[in-house]
């Protein structure tokens, strides 16, 4: 007798191959047959009408803080996110000495706009080295599987101290040691090191983070620490990606090392002139296991009154009369004319920003002069493809007002529960078509829901739910990719990238991380803000429906969006877990 049958679903199992129907038996935490399965079992689940899919590998997130305290992973379990990965873009909270505890904390909030009186309640520091942070995360059941890297800052701040985030140079015997914690870590468990060199990283005091302008030696020599294991992903997050210096020593790693590196772009010049795209290709022509790392459409910071930025928030009448009230205070003061009057008549940078006066420095320069011109309505149901004509300067232009006067008046609309769109990149043309060259690509992976993060401006972690449905089904301006080619780069290709290879694919053998889903209702709500982080802080979060079913390792974890109560998940460590069974050999 099985455990658990799932039957008379449509598989797409991972491997890019067409949906089949059939049947999915799971014993333990495996899958132990696909087709048609006789006999009985335990719990069986009727899976007509449904998709039957592997459970998505993120490999894009920043849990780490919240995976210390929180079972249930959300907002990415709500999304059909089995396994995820964090420790990205050099942020951590591993290694540290003791005292260095609020100093992480100020640079994960300024880097990745994560409370930090949430991770200051929620954190139990009941760690110093990254092995040890390491078996923290594994005595903690959950939800869903955890990896995680070992961060480029942790390392500095742990070897340098207060001179980290400074112009110092370390020394060979210092580089020598961020190394060695580098192996140590990797050794004992991480899947891999990342490291930030974005101008975009700043700490809580405007302090770029350590290691943005670290020396090629100094990357070189952490990269080759991980030469000669059999496991180890480099992830970067670069401004200068496709630069000759940068370029140059991120072959010579993948080279010497025959290990993969992924590459995220944060800033819209990583996509001029095919700058992704190009080196994507240059890595499949020359065999190099270089993976650039892309979201299904541009990250996208969500103005409103709920949210931590709207176009007003700089402007002297909000400082003083807005900023501090509760939601319900501030549209009772933005109704009456004189708040009005006083927020539509005063100047601020962001104000200069939104009406494009060409002199508002680094947003004007970001949106073509104008910020409302790329800014939109997200509505009930969002549209994260609009026309230019759907812009809050584009309604405004239909309607004969000022733009600014329409941002106001939308921001009050839905009792201040509206958001707005604002894409920071690669959406110049007012469409997905970029993106989608991108997305096609053999070498370019699904990521950057940034799953855990942004929790105040952006609302990510269901990336993997906007991609399944836009892209294989709700897309009107452009052409669409088949649903079986969005599930393998969802699963397989995700999980194969950081050598994963337990899961991905609905095959016998295989981890029963699965996803039952009712294709035609999968859709995404507006995003909407909660206040359920350690002291009480609040997030951004997105919710989903169409998820029938969720399986982690054989266990149902959720039930129509509704969490069992299930806590299966653990951590995956790179070189244990992460082997290729017998039966899964292609």
């Amino acid at each position: 007798m099985h455990d658990l049958i799932i039957r008379g679903g449509t598989i797409v199992d991972g491997t890019g191959e067409a949906p089949f129907a059939g049947d999915v038996a799971i014993d333990g935490d495996r899958i132990t047959a696909v087709g048609r399965v006789e006999g009985p079992a335990r719990r069986e689940i009727d899976a007509t009408g449904l998709i039957v899919t592997p459970g998505w590998v993120d490999i894009h997130t920043h849990y780490d803080g919240q995976a210390t305290w929180d079972p249930v992973m959300a907002p990415s379990s709500w999304h059909g996110v089995t396994t995820a990965i964090m420790g990205n873009c050099g942020v951590g909270f591993a290694p540290v000495r003791p005292g260095q505890e609020n100093f992480l904390i100020e640079l994960m909030e300024g880097v990745e706009d994560i409370p930090g009186s949430a991770l200051a309640e929620g954190i139990d520091w009941k760690w110093e080295s990254f092995p040890e942070y390491l078996d923290a995360l594994e005595a903690k059941p959950r939800a869903i599987d955890v990896g995680t890297h070992v961060p480029h800052a942790s390392v500095r701040a742990y070897v340098l101290g207060d001179r980290c985030n400074t112009d110092y140079e370390p020394d060979a015997d210092e580089i020598a040691e961020m190394a060695r914690l580098v192996r140590e870590g990797v050794e004992a468990g991480a899947l891999g090191f990342s490291t930030s060199r974005t101008l975009l990283h700043k700490d809580l005091k405007g302090v770029h983070m350590p290691g943005t302008f670290a020396g090629s030696d100094e990357m070189l020599a952490l990269g080759l620490a991980l030469k000669g294991l059999r496991h180890g992903v480099f992830e970067m997050v670069s401004d200068h990606l496709g630069d000759d210096d940068e370029w140059m020593w991120v072959k010579g790693f993948a080279q010497e090392t025959r290990l993969p590196v992924t590459l995220v772009a944060t800033s819209a010049g990583a996509y001029e002139g095919d700058k992704m795209y190009n080196i994507a290709e240059e890595s499949r022509r020359h065999g190099m296991d270089i993976r650039p790392q892309i979201a299904g459409r541009p990250t996208g910071i969500l103005h409103g009154l709920t949210s931590s930025f709207h176009v007003f928030m700089a402007s002297p009448t909000w400082k003083a009369k807005l900023a501090d009230a509760p939601l319900d205070e501030r549209l009772a003061l933005m109704r009456t004319p004189e708040i009005r009057a006083a927020l539509l008549s005063e100047d601020s940078p962001l104000i200069r920003a939104a009406v494009g006066d060409g002199v508002a420095g680094d947003l004007a320069v970001a949106f073509g002069g104008s910020l409302l011109w790329r800014v939109f309505p997200l509505g009930e149901r969002p549209n994260y493809e609009p026309d230019r004509e759907q812009s809050v300067a584009g309604l405004a232009a239909a309607a004969g007002v000022s733009p600014l006067e329409t941002m106001y008046d939308l921001l009050l609309r839905d009792e201040g529960r509206e958001l707005f769109y604002q894409p920071l990149g690669g959406y110049q043309t007012y469409n997905f078509d970029f993106f989608r060259k991108n997305m096609q690509h053999p070498n370019v992976l699904f990521g950057l829901s940034d799953g855990g993060a942004h929790c105040g401006v952006i609302a990510d972690a269901g990336m993997p739910t906007f991609i399944l449905s836009y892209w294989a089904r709700d897309r009107v301006k452009g052409d669409r990719f088949p649903l079986e080619f969005l599930v393998r780069k969802l699963t397989s290709d995700t999980a194969r990238a950081y050598g994963l290879n337990d899961r991905g694919q609905v095959k016998p053998g295989l981890l029963a991380d699965l996803n039952l889903i009712d294709f035609d209702k999968l859709d995404l709500h507006r995003p909407e803000a909660i206040h359920d982080l350690p002291a009480g802080g609040r997030r951004l979060v997105q919710k989903a429906e169409g998820y029938r079913y969720t399986v982690k390792s054989g266990q149902v974890t959720f039930e129509d969006g509704r969490h069992t109560g299930a806590l299966p998940g653990g951590l995956v460590r790179g070189g244990r877990e992460a082997v290729i069974l017998p039966l899964a050999a292609e």
